[in-house]
């Protein structure tokens, strides 16, 4: 047996250089979020992939001071800051300043990300953007708590976030973690730890609210001519499941929902504890046989049965038009290499529709790879190549259990659902509905 210290380091040292070959440019091109544009045009929204979405990790940084265990400062940054006040989003009452700036801030199991936007007359604009691979929940399922190497990683690109906050002069913010922290003993010690460094006090989303969240920010992106449709998260540690009702709204039409409506057609929800991270951890994602997939399919199915048997969505679907809605890094993958696309490209990405079957064979052109062929996809590299057929092995399972033959992928979510519900609360942002009244 390897000795597990050295295994450790090896882990720690492929975390962390898969981090580092993420970190590419600062976002230059801002991007649209239009709620108006139609189920079947995403041409709205301009920008690259969010994995190119990023800035220079060295950045100097406010409220860098060290905390138990991590650097103080950065490279080429100075060792201490004053730590600023905590943003607190949940105080609507304050004056809006004009043109204000809004952020909202996700740190999943695998990934921090981050996105700073302006209202607009039709939606939002962002302005900036980051994001990282950080494996925060590496190991979770096994030790049940966070390890300091995780949490240094996350520390380090936490403070790249604080930093674009205060830069941009961000009015108001929701931050908030999601599976990792929720699961680990020692989730918001470390939460706390982030919030009397660097001034950002982060929340942890409860599985409901995330889901809610994850519609609202992919609502445009439903073919309201559907009866139902699936909404679904592949995270790392958890996958949020979101059963749209279309049928019960009223006044249907070719135009996606706004977020208010695909929020009431809400059927019902669940939250899978099973992501990337947890799943590929378990049954190992390097080295990843037709045998061992099926092995991930049949624990993921064996998960879906309960809600299955409870709601009966197999039979409500069975003659009524139906279609998924992926928003996950494994959905975007999957489209990306079925688009042939020589790198990521968001533009061609987000809203485009796949058939069922196109998804599938990606899935099993995948499963027929070495490690190594899946890290030269241009879609995958080497910061998700042993993480890859864990979502494909999540998105074969709901496909299995509830087949369908249309899916539609979002680069789009939970971030975004947060932007509109801050500016919704504020009476800055203006949905489609409301446009159209005033227009009668």
């Amino acid at each position: 047996m390897p000795d597990e210290e050295a295994l450790t380091r090896t882990r720690t040292g492929r975390a962390s250089s898969q981090s580092q070959a993420l970190e590419r440019k600062t976002v230059s091109d801002s991007r649209d979020f239009d709620d108006s544009q139609s189920a079947g045009d995403a041409s709205s929204v301009d920008a690259a992939g969010e994995a190119r979405l990023e800035s220079d990790p060295n950045a100097s940084t406010p409220g860098a001071a060290a905390g138990p265990g991590w650097p103080s400062g950065g490279q080429g940054g100075p060792s201490s800051w004053d730590v600023p006040p905590p943003l607190n989003s949940s105080d609507p009452s304050r004056n809006v300043p004009e043109n204000p700036v809004y952020g909202a801030l996700d740190l999943g199991t695998n990934n921090c990300r981050l996105l700073l936007a302006r209202p607009t007359r039709r939606g939002f604009r962002v302005i900036d953007a980051f994001s990282r691979i950080i494996r925060l929940g590496e190991g979770v399922a096994q030790s049940g708590r966070l390890s300091d190497a995780a949490m240094k990683r996350t520390f380090d690109a936490l403070r790249v976030c604080a930093g674009k906050i205060e830069r941009n002069g961000v009015h108001r913010a929701q931050l908030v973690a999601t599976e990792a922290c929720r699961i680990a003993e020692n989730g918001e010690d470390f939460l706390y730890r982030v919030r009397d460094t660097l001034g950002l006090d982060i929340e942890i989303l409860t599985p409901e609210t995330e889901a809610r969240l994850a519609v609202a920010g992919c609502a445009a992106l439903v073919d309201s001519r559907c009866d139902y449709v699936l909404v679904f998260d592949i995270g790392g540690g958890s996958s949020e499941l979101i059963w749209l009702d279309i049928s019960r709204m009223p006044g249907r039409s070719a135009r996606g929902l706004d977020r208010l409506d695909a929020q009431a057609c809400m059927a019902a929800w669940t939250s899978l504890p099973v992501g990337v991270v947890t799943l590929a951890e378990h049954f190992g994602g390097e080295f990843v046989t037709e045998s061992i997939f099926e092995a991930m399919v049949d624990y993921v199915l064996k998960m879906l049965e309960p809600f299955e048997r409870e709601h009966r969505f197999g039979e409500r679907i069975a003659s009524r038009s139906t279609h998924f809605l992926g928003t996950s890094g494994t959905v975007t993958t999957v489209a990306g290499i079925q688009l042939g696309l020589p790198r990521y490209d968001r533009n061609k990405v987000d809203g485009c529709w796949l058939s069922v079957g196109e998804a599938q064979d990606v899935t099993y052109k995948l499963v027929g790879q070495t490690y190594e062929e899946r890290i030269a996809q241009p879609c995958i590299g080497r910061d998700r190549a042993d993480l890859v057929l864990a979502g494909c092995a999540i998105l074969e399972a709901l496909i299995r259990m509830w087949p369908c033959e249309r899916m539609r992928v979002a680069d789009r979510g939970l971030r975004e659902g947060i932007l509109a519900t801050l500016m919704i609360e504020d009476g800055v942002y203006r949905a489609r509905r409301r446009q159209s009244r005033r227009r009668q």
